[in-house]
């Protein structure tokens, strides 16, 4: 494989760079004909996870959406590999199927879909895509009411319409017990702390913690510290203006904590 941009050189040896789930180079997408990524470069091998921060603007969310495929975006240059694959030759639910999960910001209200029901579909669909059979509703109920209890979530959670009527911290830890029953190779997760007290913080952050493994990555968008003191990335990146403009390790984001990112947006214009 080509040593195609600078994320190479974050690696110490080739085998590293062979290890990459997700390969991003030289990204720029636009929505309605206004750019927001303006040449993104990023690689997050198997097994890690890294931050993305950044100021409101920046085009976080947006990074997000192309790599989940969101159809009102149009990607005007380079290239997005997910385990060597063109990610952006497939479809949302191809996306879904190979491994990629995207955790809302702002969860939708689906109602009349029962949670249990569209959590069924959702996990069913990716095993038929990968030749597995599919679970029937007393298997499925019993992984669902386990991972409810892991998550000390209220089993009743799964009886409800999907979000219906639910607080913001019960959209979020819905979007949590999503994730632990399709069990992702690459979560996306689009500030999925936002609007959450500490109880329900700890929630997000053990559910992403138990996924950690070798098959598995996430990149986690946020604006605050806090939930990255339970997660603990491998690296933290710093967006501004469409581009990451820096790049490092888990005490970045004490140094943007304390200094902000003014000096950081300036250094972008």
């Amino acid at each position: 494989m080509p040593w195609r941009h600078k994320s190479f050189w974050l690696f110490r040896s080739r085998d590293q760079w062979d290890n990459v789930m997700l390969d991003i180079c030289s990204l720029a997408a636009s929505i309605k004909g206004k750019p927001i990524l303006k040449g993104i470069n990023l690689a997050v091998p198997q097994g890690e996870i890294h931050a993305i921060m950044g100021p409101n603007g920046s085009g976080k969310s947006t990074l997000g959406y192309v790599l989940s495929g969101r159809d009102d975006y149009e990607v005007t240059a380079g290239t997005a590999t997910f385990n060597r694959v063109n990610l952006l030759d497939m479809e949302p639910e191809q996306r879904a199927n190979a491994g990629v999960f995207l955790a809302f910001q702002a969860p939708i209200e689906l109602p009349g879909v029962n949670n249990a029901n569209f959590l069924r579909t959702a996990l069913n669909a990716i095993r038929r895509a990968h030749g597995e059979a599919e679970l029937d509703a007393v298997q499925f109920l019993k992984l669902a009411r386990a991972e409810t209890k892991r998550l000390a979530m209220p089993e009743d959670m799964l009886k409800r319409n999907v979000n219906v009527g639910f607080s913001g911290g019960e959209k979020k830890r819905n979007e949590v017990l999503q994730m632990a029953i399709l069990r992702p190779k690459l979560a996306i997760l689009d500030e999925t702390d936002s609007g959450l007290d500490i109880d329900a913080l700890k929630v997000v952050a053990d559910g992403v913690n138990a996924l950690r493994g070798p098959g598995f990555s996430a990149l986690v968008i946020t604006h605050h510290q806090r939930l990255l003191e339970h997660l603990v990335p491998n690296r933290v990146h710093v967006l501004a203006q469409g581009r990451i403009v820096r790049s490092g390790g888990p005490e970045l984001a004490e140094e943007l904590e304390k200094s902000g990112y003014a000096g950081l947006t300036a250094e972008a214009a």
